[in-house]
């Protein structure tokens, strides 16, 4: 039977055996029981166990010493707080007595004090408003006797008015009071002072407005200033705001009659009589609210113009109906708006139909129009400088009416877009509304007309320059640019219209002309002069091989230069309406203009409103890219034509005779074989490449570079530069085996020399650097053969350990410049 053993205390923790489980295994949660003292059953066991209680042991004895020895530091500093204890128990006792003693009864005065404080401030702030009101209802008796001895035998309107002003500054609450209403009436005005006084400023309402309109009767401005400002003194302020704009009314009224009816007879005929009309009313609302708005709000108080702004405007609405009206009718806008929307442009129509095949007469109806087929194009741009002039006085009006009315922002840019913008009270007007449906849509759509017309007047009166020759030995007649009449008088009619569309300072109507201006010129500018190129004046060879016809030649290109010039003409035009200093970037360059640059002073000053500043200037801007940007495909298929029809056939027997008879592997005996380039005087070979190539490089392109435009040439040449140089790289490959080391030498200057030949054609002395060097460029594969050819071993070396030598023939492959080399006589 075991005996069961009590547990082990080791370190404060109490050490006892973990029981088995009923199977007799630990469980695998617990850590097995060490073996103890008494359940041990060898020696081993026995030993294990002592060493542990041993090792427990020293452990324990080891926290009892330090114990011990802390155990002094501990009474210093039980010692240390009992002493505190002791000294902090006196604080306290004295703490208390004076509380109890000294504090007690000074804390009881001072809330007796208090209480007594508060109460007097209590009583004061009583007595005060008592006073005020007693002061308020003495002042309210004082105006309620003082409105009623004015009024009386004394009549002295000035002095009830003031008095009905003074009674106004006392609180409602006081004036239908009680004790107002028990103080205030007197014998002489028994009535409560609410009553008196509303009596009072209902009586003087009425006598105001009589002497009012009696004062406007007799034209007495004195008299009508002084009642006007009796109004707002007796808290009528809205009836004096409605007789006065009632009164202006009558004078822009008046002024607009007079106006239609002077002189009509004699200045009706001149185009602006009407223009002039509704300039003069506007200028006479602008001086009646400039001049007599500091009037109103010193006596109304601020933005208190603005009720009779809106009274002002209801009558400008009647006026200004009338003169556009009776202009409307007088110019018939309506008859001509029917008949250019009736008119066909037979001219640009029948242009674009199939062409007429040579020796076939045209068919029955195709001869083009002479006559303007019912439309006056004179009665239209008349008219036209007749709206852009009354819309450009309407925008000012505008203008001055919102900076006027409106209360600026904090923020800068909202602050301009918030001054800028019509008040509610303009934009629903009447007058709004006509200005939109008599002048802003019959102006889109008469510009409209107008510029195609024109554009098709061009057409039909459109002259080639005479005197144009491809003979270099006769002179060109006509001065450069060389391009039909139709460019200037198109570009003129554009420049025009763009002016008169930012004169009406309109931004609807400038965002409507820009993009028809852009259609027309692509639709009717661009196509016809394609059609043109396509149909009248292709430069078609006769017979294979041959050159086309010299007429035929020079009237494309003479095409060609107009869609060139056209493309700069429309960029100037842009730029100069728009007040830019910098030219407008080109859409080839591919950059989005700033904002900020896009807009500039002279398109602030037209529309002051950032918002609308920056959306003109993107349609004005979008002008020119979008033009550019359609001529620019035809352009470049123009070049090709040229390029394909008249330059490529003659490019490979000019580079045939350039190298006719020369060799590149000259003997090296005393006797050399003659050739045409040998010179036996030194025994050097003569340059002849260079002015072969020269001779009929400049026989083939000067004709060409003297008729056409600087920009255009320069693209056929860089056309044909890149197709030449492609030829004499092939040459220069055909040479493999035909060359030695002298012979490189000699045809890397001769290549040199077509180069410099090539760039240099149709350039002045000074002018076209930087083509120049683009055009040489396209030859650098070539020059770089040469150069691999003509290097020494070093050299070679060099390029093929990847040195700065081999920076040089950068533009030659690995395999392509091992194979120079290997083109070398064996």
């Amino acid at each position: 039977m075991a005996v069961s053993q009590p547990p082990i205390q080791a370190n404060g923790h109490t050490l006892s055996p973990s029981p088995s489980s009923s199977s007799g295994q630990l469980s695998p949660a617990i850590e097995p029981p060490r073996t103890d003292v008494f359940n041990a059953s060898s020696v081993a066991e026995i030993k294990a166990a002592l060493s542990r209680l041993h090792s427990q042991e020293a452990s324990v004895t080891a926290r009892l010493d330090a114990l011990v020895m802390s155990q002094k530091d501990l009474s210093r500093e039980l010692g240390r707080l009992d002493l505190m204890r002791a000294h902090i128990g006196t604080q306290t006792n004295t703490t208390r007595s004076i509380s109890h003693g000294m504090l007690s009864e000074a804390a009881s005065t001072a809330e007796r004090i208090s209480s007594a404080v508060r109460r007097l401030d209590l009583e004061q702030a009583r007595v005060k408003a008592t006073l005020e009101v007693v002061e308020q209802v003495a002042e309210l008796k004082a105006c309620a006797l003082g409105v009623a001895g004015s009024m009386g035998a004394s009549q002295d309107w000035e002095t009830a008015a003031s008095y009905l002003h003074r009674a106004a500054q006392v609180p409602p609450a006081v004036v239908n009071g009680t004790f107002a209403a028990e103080m205030v009436p007197t014998a002489e005005v028994p009535d409560p002072p609410s009553v008196t006084l509303d009596n009072a400023a209902e009586s003087l309402c009425g006598l105001f407005l009589r002497e009012f309109d009696k004062a406007v009767k007799e034209n007495d401005g004195a008299k009508i200033t002084r009642f006007f400002k009796l109004f707002p003194l007796i808290g009528r302020s809205e009836v004096g705001l409605d007789v006065y704009g009632r009164y202006v009314c009558q004078g822009v009224a008046a002024r607009a009659r007079s106006n239609l009816n002077a002189d009509y007879g004699s200045q009706a005929k001149d185009g602006f009589f009407y223009a002039n009309a509704l300039t003069k009313l506007f200028e006479h609302m602008a001086q009646i609210i400039d001049g007599h708005g500091g009037l109103v709000e010193r006596h109304y108080g601020p933005r208190k113009m603005g009720r009779v702004i809106e009274r002002l405007q209801v009558e400008a609405d009647v006026q200004g109906g009338i003169i556009l009206d009776t202009w409307s009718d007088e110019r018939h806008v309506d008859r001509k708006l029917m008949d250019i929307k009736s008119y066909a442009f037979t001219f640009l129509v029948q242009s674009f139909l199939p062409a007429q095949r040579a020796g076939h007469p045209p068919a029955a109806g195709v001869t083009a129009p002479t006559e303007d087929e019912g439309v006056d194009m004179k009665e239209i741009d008349g008219i036209l400088n007749e709206m852009a002039i009354m819309l450009g006085r309407w925008s000012l009006y505008c203008r001055f009416l919102a900076d006027t009315c409106n209360a600026p922002g904090d923020d800068q840019d909202q602050k301009d877009d918030e001054r800028f913008a019509l008040p509610a009270f303009l934009q629903e007007s009447s007058l709004a509304r006509k200005v939109n449906d008599k002048l802003v849509s019959p102006f889109n759509a008469m510009t409209t007309f107008f510029f195609r017309r024109s554009v098709e007047k061009a057409f039909q009166l459109d002259e080639s320059p005479s005197g144009l020759t491809l003979n270099l030995q006769r002179p060109l007649k006509a001065d450069p640019p060389h391009i039909t009449s139709a460019v200037d008088d198109i570009m003129y009619i554009v420049n025009k219209v763009l002016q008169q569309s930012l004169a009406t300072s309109q931004e609807a109507v400038v965002t409507n002309v820009v993009p028809t201006l852009s259609r027309v010129l692509g639709s009717d500018f661009i196509g016809m002069t394609q059609r043109k190129m396509r149909d009248e004046c292709y430069p078609r060879a006769p017979v294979q091989g041959a050159q086309p016809p010299e007429q035929t030649i020079v009237a494309f290109l003479v095409q060609i230069n107009n869609l060139d010039l056209g493309v700069d003409y429309i960029r100037r035009i842009v730029q100069n309406n728009s007040g830019s200093k910098q030219p407008l970037p080109s859409s080839t360059e591919g950059t989005t203009p700033d904002q900020s640059t896009l807009v500039t002073e002279h398109l602030r000053s037209i529309f002051p409103a950032p918002s609308s500043a920056l959306h003109v200037a993107q349609t004005l801007h979008s002008l020119a890219t979008s033009f550019e940007a359609k001529v620019a495909d035809l352009l470049s298929d123009g070049i090709q034509v040229v390029f394909n029809n008249v330059i490529k056939h003659r490019l490979r027997p000019l580079l045939a005779d350039a190298f006719r008879d020369i060799e590149y592997h000259p003997s090296d005996t005393s006797d050399p074989t003659p050739h045409d380039d040998y010179d036996p005087a030194d025994g050097s070979s003569k340059e002849l490449v260079r002015p072969r190539f020269a001779a009929g490089w400049t026989d083939l392109l000067l004709p060409l570079a003297r008729i056409l435009t600087v920009p255009a040439f320069d693209r056929l040449l860089t056309v044909t530069v890149a197709y030449f140089a492609r030829l004499l790289e092939k040459r220069l490959w055909s040479y493999q085996g035909r060359i030695n080391a002298l012979g490189a030498a000699r045809l890397e200057r001769d290549v040199a020399g077509i180069v410099n030949a090539a760039a240099d054609v149709g350039y002045g002395a000074g002018a076209g650097a930087p083509g120049r060097y683009r055009h040489r460029e396209a030859f650098a594969r070539c020059v770089q053969m040469t150069l691999v050819m003509g290097m020494d071993e070093d050299e070679w070396d060099e390029v093929l350990r990847g040195e700065e030598a081999a920076e040089v023939v950068e533009k030659l492959s690995r395999e392509e410049r091992i194979f120079p080399i290997n083109m070398y006589l064996e």
